[in-house]
């Protein structure tokens, strides 16, 4: 998951966010496809929902004053800066495509590499 360099403007940055989101959920669409996995998601306005049935929800929004990707799950938050062409999480240092491939696997049991 490509992250947008920091002297982008808000909208340049709001586009590359929300193309971010986009590519996650046709990820999402291409693992619901390969396996029985009970998820749907939908995107709007900068917020991707995927809701994982009776396991809860996980959130992915776009937080354009701080140019960060922020993830809600069960198990907690995250907030995603870039770094170079990654998305890095700034408590952690783990990528967003890394925590993702593992919220998704631990909250609806599915497999999804990103």
């Amino acid at each position: 998951m490509t992250a947008p360099t920091t002297d982008m403007t808000d909208s340049e940055f709001i586009a590359s966010a929300d193309a971010l989101l986009a590519s996650i959920g046709a990820a999402l669409d291409d693992a619901v496809d390969e396996s029985d996995a009970d998820i749907d998601w939908s995107q709007n306005d900068g917020i991707l929902t995927i809701d994982c049935a009776g396991s809860g929800k996980v959130i992915v929004n776009r937080h354009v004053p701080n140019r960060e990707i922020w993830v809600a799950a069960r198990s907690g938050g995250h907030h995603f800066r870039a770094d170079g062409d990654r998305w890095v999480d700034t408590r952690s240092g783990e990528t967003l495509d890394a925590t993702l491939s593992r919220l998704l696997r631990e909250q609806a049991g599915i497999a999804i590499d990103f």
